[in-house]
């Protein structure tokens, strides 16, 4: 019998048509996924089978009888868990509270605070889960623990049909291992899970059954076995790539763009290198090893401590954000929601933010030259908004994504800082993400680029430097790089800080 079916179900927000008549549905003991461009429709039709959002017309089915999903709660209780794109814990209260909200164990009526953080920490452990602290406070974990409480907090309600929309966008790679493993046993038990992902060696390592969606319809429902991805890459975005990945431009001009000599700051550790003109440098290692301490050093976010730093073989004293951006520095975060974007905003004002002066004469803006620059940059970058006036927080991810870096092309930037720069967007959004990133390289400017994706960082950086605990402990160039040697050195050098034993 079908776990879950969603049959011609049709939705619209406003003037746009999120899904045209479309169906889905998936069977017990399967992973199924659900991909497609940003703004395809998965999302919506995840939302509506979780009881988020009702249908505008179509039925849905649950284990063959068909029902009204008046709220999430009531398909909590049919027996449905979503794990959604934006994470609903809150900030200001502990894991423990977060994990056990609505079932706190009570005495007397009363919660238990003691009884709480036990089985908080039960459900941590045996979900095999090391590091994150019932009592921690949210607002406190990294965007990768808040990403795994989140998921301890669902599956443990027992679901018999899971939804996991993007559940990986925030993982390390080693995170990840540990999340398909809970998918693994949960697929074993006979949890119907439905699976949404832009990587696709997630898709193919996990998914039983691959369903395609473009434009807000289904266009097709495949084995994983059967499937390559540059035809998946077709289907999604109608089409065809030759490859998803450019070849890096050779770099011509070894001149110096970027020099740090011995910096140190709060979670980085005497680092010396040198990024060259029109190079794409990789800052690679396991997640949370000092790279975004790294780039928020070098965007003037921490102080520096001691060390120094060079743009252009001038020193400079980068001290602020303002100073690193009149010094040619931008950074482009990985959670573009809260680091980067004003979301009530349009998307127009969004990516003018940086130069209104630029535009100002005798304190006020030259609307015509704004609206120049920015249909100008949503033309470059083939930013899909109905309108200018839009508020970017509507617009899909990766058209998110697009502004934020729209923003800073539109600035006299030298060296771009790519923090996780294509999580949770499409793979059509990221072949250009890697063609703009190729672009700069060719015109001069330096690109210092991590990624959660080492493969995506293989075929992208020119050199890729590992780093561990704060420090660089290797560099990987050229023919040199590979996903398998950027981890390996990664973990090769973990292992050997491990296993030291104090004198």
């Amino acid at each position: 019998m079908t776990s879950i079916e969603g049959r011609d179900i049709s939705k619209s927000f406003g003037g746009v048509r999120a899904l045209r008549q479309s169906s889905f549905s998936a069977e017990p003991g399967e992973v199924h996924a659900l991909v497609g461009e940003n703004g395809a429709g998965k999302s919506t039709m995840i939302k509506i089978l979780s009881g988020l959002f009702p249908p505008d017309s179509g039925t849905i089915h649950v284990l063959g009888h068909e029902v009204n999903l008046a709220s999430p709660q009531y398909a909590m209780r049919l027996g449905i868990g979503t794990i959604f794109q934006e994470l609903t814990l809150l900030p200001f209260m502990t894991v423990a509270e977060n994990l056990l909200m609505g079932r706190e164990p009570r005495t007397a009526g009363l919660i238990d605070r003691g009884a709480t953080v036990s089985a908080a920490w039960k459900l941590l452990h045996d979900t095999g889960i090391t590091g994150i602290e019932p009592l921690e406070l949210v607002a406190h974990l990294s965007l990768g623990q808040r990403q795994i409480v989140e998921i301890v907090k669902v599956i443990s309600r027992s679901p018999q049909i899971l939804f996991m929309d993007e559940p990986t966008s925030a993982l390390a790679e080693q995170e990840v291992a540990w999340l398909f493993g809970q998918i693994r046993r949960l697929r074993e038990q006979g949890v119907c899970i439905v699976f949404t992902s832009h990587r696709w060696n997630e898709i193919k390592g996990i998914a039983d059954r691959i369903t395609i969606f473009r434009n807000g319809e289904n266009v097709g429902t495949y084995t994983a076995a059967a499937l390559g991805e540059l035809d998946a890459v077709e289907y999604m975005t109608g089409r065809k790539l030759d490859m998803l990945y450019p070849v890096p431009v050779p770099l011509a001009d070894q001149s110096p763009m970027l020099q740090v000599h011995q910096l140190s700051s709060a979670g980085v550790n005497d680092i010396s290198f040198t990024a060259y003109r029109g190079e794409v440098l990789g800052i690679g290692g396991l997640a949370g090893q000092g790279q975004q301490e790294l780039f928020q050093t070098l965007f003037g976010v921490q102080r520096v401590s001691s060390g120094t730093i060079e743009v252009q073989g001038k020193q400079v004293r980068i001290t602020n954000p303002r100073e690193a951006i009149r010094q040619g520095v931008a950074l482009i975060p990985e959670d573009r929601k809260t680091e980067g974007l004003l979301l009530p905003l349009p998307v127009g004002q969004n990516l003018t933010l940086p130069i209104l002066k630029l535009l100002s004469r005798a304190g006020f803006i030259r609307r015509h030259q704004e609206r120049e620059r920015i249909h100008q940059m949503v033309n470059h970058l083939n930013i899909h908004t109905p309108s200018t006036e839009q508020p970017v927080g509507t617009l899909s991810g990766g058209n998110q994504q697009k502004v934020l870096i729209g923003r800073w092309l539109l600035t006299r930037t030298h060296i771009f800082l790519f923090k996780d720069v294509t999580r949770g967007v499409d793979v059509a959004t990221k072949h250009d993400i890697y063609e703009l990133i190729k672009q700069l390289s060719q015109d001069g400017h330096t690109v210092l680029f991590y990624s959660t994706d080492t493969e995506e960082m293989a075929h992208v950086c020119h050199r890729v430097l590992v780093m561990r605990e704060g420090r660089i402990v290797d560099e990987i160039a050229g023919p040199d790089i590979a996903p398998e040697k950027i981890v390996a050195a990664a973990l090769h050098v973990a292992a050997q800080v491990d296993v030291e034993v104090p004198g």
